[in-house]
């Protein structure tokens, strides 16, 4: 099968993928008001022993909800781009939301995808800006504290964009119950489902859940349809790796939202859904 691709402006990566071991504990998290969304869940981290992870935002009511979806570029700098900022008139309510919490300049710094309910327009989708987005009240989430790896920002030369890339750290006390896991990233240009196995196979990992965000350039599902955006922001909804006798399958369960807001979801053809971007990706052994 022939991949759509994507043209980004710098030189081509030679490794087409990022990983690091890491251990993950489940966690919740209390996300408390009068500080950026950003703020309140490092510091919810922070407040059980962990420097950052993955947290699921569900049914979340925001006072202040500032977002992007994706857009053509305007130069040729980048190979997309995004809108201007969307600003909802009293905030709105996060019904799913995926976020990874790392770190960007030696600071706090996530990277969110979500649906949410506005007033007066009903369902959106797009990317959650950390620093103009705000909690309307104290709230428990659930979340994944990750101990020796976290994601951090970096200039990428391929896509001109910074974005997350896997590092190691040193293992924290609180992460040392944690199950098996792997903190990843993905380059453009190669199927999602894909990747994953190969990831997978580098680890020794065999049945799995995925959780993480990214974009793609458009999208096929198993139902028949597709996504033409050549654009796209991404959450995982349901995404798990399977071992058979060819070794891990993976099957993602998506939601996109592309470049004229229209939201779609389903689930992915396995080898036919390259990455536009990055893709960040949790895996849970």
């Amino acid at each position: 099968m022939s991949l759509r691709t994507i043209s980004h402006p710098g030189p081509l990566a030679e490794t087409r993928h990022a990983s690091a071991a890491c251990r993950a504990v489940p966690l919740k998290l209390t996300l408390e008001p009068g500080r950026s969304i950003n703020a309140a869940i490092a510091e919810a981290f922070a407040s059980q022993g962990f420097e950052g992870g993955f947290v699921e935002l569900v049914d979340v009511p925001m006072a202040r909800m500032d977002y992007v979806i994706p857009a053509a570029s305007p130069d040729g700098s980048h190979a997309a781009w995004y809108s201007d900022t969307r600003s909802p008139d009293g905030g709105g309510t996060i019904r799913s939301a995926s976020v990874h919490m790392g770190r960007r300049d030696g600071e706090p710094f996530f990277h969110c995808h979500g649906q949410w309910d506005v007033a007066g327009e009903g369902l959106k989708m797009g990317h959650l800006l950390p620093f103009d987005a705000e909690v309307a009240k104290p709230v428990e989430v659930a979340a994944i504290g990750l101990s020796g790896a976290i994601l951090e920002v970096a200039n990428d030369a391929e896509t001109n964009f910074r974005l997350f890339a896997p590092v190691p750290r040193a293992p924290v006390s609180a992460g040392e119950a944690g199950g098996k896991a792997v903190l990843a990233t993905v380059r453009p240009n190669g199927d999602i489902c894909e990747q994953i196995e190969e990831i997978c196979k580098e680890h020794g990992i065999g049945d799995a859940r995925v959780v993480g965000l990214g974009s793609l350039i458009g999208a096929d599902y198993e139902d028949g349809t597709h996504v033409t955006s050549y654009a796209t922001e991404v959450m995982i909804l349901d995404g798990r790796v399977s071992t058979g006798d060819a070794g891990p399958r993976a099957r993602l369960d998506i939601a996109l939202v592309g470049m004229d807001g229209g939201i779609s979801q389903g689930v992915l053809v396995h080898g036919a859904n390259p990455v536009c971007v990055t893709f960040e990706l949790l895996i849970l052994a």
